[in-house]
């Protein structure tokens, strides 16, 4: 049990922070954190008009301190990698993959061991999207302020109330590691979060791949075959586009416009214009390059195919799925959705043929859910 001393410490160091604004300072916070068991890490960005998100602070805390590094001071942060990498410091954060993919992106590589505060809740039982603050209030009793959570993390100078939030933030991550690392054990369930930790890590590293962003688009299994291929390489192309510019997709084509074009299969653009879907400089720049794409695909007489939809005795076979990790659920005292979601019982019903069993349904899930699921 955390003593209320031990939060105090934490929740002090808050109140007075140590910025971290120079490379030479940043190397020193770093050889401190080296000797560290356990390092709690969370990141502030902001993401409006950018394809990624962009990094305005990186805060540490071992529980007894908290720094903030400002990384449009420091200058570049490749020197993380080192410590980020380091197999005796764990690393924990909430809810991280966010900030796995801002990290990934600013030190080309990601913390780990990782511990996940969020799926660690969710196995003592707690919802799986619990937030960082609901969580400190069920764990260790303590209100966190949640004033600041759409700051402009970018713009400087950053007010005192920023700086206090980030760092309460983060404050409190090792003490509860400590509580939630000693119930795990208790339940047998730590290897439960060290596979699910892995896995997050795998997704973090693994590159988007632009020829899937149309499963993104609502209304995509309402289109024709022709229709349908139109848009997957209209998509794919704007995923290209949108990373090459460091452009929100919406801010090179929104999706509404990438269905119009779509549907209408313009030849030029002057029928592009005349669908009245995009700005004139818009077509100016990407008009072009979107008939050309139309062209393509009407001149190779491809017709895509739309993900299946569950038929009437898959659909029965989900309710029983459902019904089944309810149970065990209930059985486990954990949220439902830790085991299995709808979606991933969905891909689990058209993809597994005993050979291609989803990696989310084997590891620790196989002997709980997965073999009782295959046999359904």
């Amino acid at each position: 049990m955390i003593n209320n001393h031990a939060i105090s410490t934490a929740i002090a160091a808050a109140d007075t922070p140590i910025m971290v604004e120079t490379a030479a300072h940043l190397q020193q916070a770093i050889d401190h954190w080296q000797r560290s068991e356990v390092i709690g890490i969370d990141t502030e960005f902001f993401r409006e008009r950018t394809y990624r998100a962009e990094l305005g602070l990186v805060q540490l805390s071992d529980g007894h301190q908290v720094w903030l590094v400002d990384p449009l001071k420091t200058g570049p942060l490749q020197i993380f990698a080192a410590f980020f990498e380091s197999a005796t410091v764990t690393k924990i954060l909430h809810a991280p993959p966010e900030d796995l993919e801002v990290l990934l992106y600013t030190t080309s590589t990601c913390p780990e061991p990782l511990f996940d505060t969020q799926i660690a809740c969710a196995m003592l039982g707690q919802p799986l999207q619990m937030s960082y603050h609901k969580t400190v209030e069920w764990l260790l009793g303590v209100t966190i302020d949640k004033g600041e959570t759409r700051s402009n993390w970018l713009k400087r100078p950053l007010r005192a109330a920023q700086l206090h939030y980030a760092a309460l933030d983060v404050c409190l991550l090792p003490l509860m590691h400590r509580e939630l690392h000693t119930r795990l054990q208790v339940l047998d369930r730590q290897h439960w979060l060290e596979e699910d930790c892995a896995r997050l890590l795998r997704k973090a590293r693994s590159p988007a791949v632009p020829a899937q962003s149309w499963l993104r688009i609502n209304g995509n299994n309402r289109l024709d075959g022709v229709s349908l291929a139109i848009l997957q390489k209209l998509a794919s192309w704007r995923e290209r586009e949108a990373e090459r510019r460091n452009l929100a997709r919406g801010f090179v084509v929104k999706d509404v416009a990438l269905m119009s074009i779509a549907r209408a299969q313009p030849s030029n653009t002057d029928e592009l214009s005349g669908l009245d879907i995009m700005h004139p400089r818009a077509i100016e720049r990407n008009g072009k390059a979107m008939v050309s794409v139309v062209e393509q695909v009407l001149q190779s007489g491809f017709q895509a195919t739309a993900p299946a939809a569950l038929d009437a005795r898959q659909r029965k076979l989900m309710t029983e799925m459902r019904e089944f990790v309810s149970e065990k659920a209930l059985e486990l005292s954990v949220d439902a959705a830790l085991l299995a979601s709808r979606r991933q019982l969905e891909s689990l019903i058209f993809t597994a043929d005993g050979d291609q069993i989803p990696e989310r349904f084997l590891g620790w899930r196989k002997a709980i859910i997965t073999d009782e699921l295959m046999a359904l």
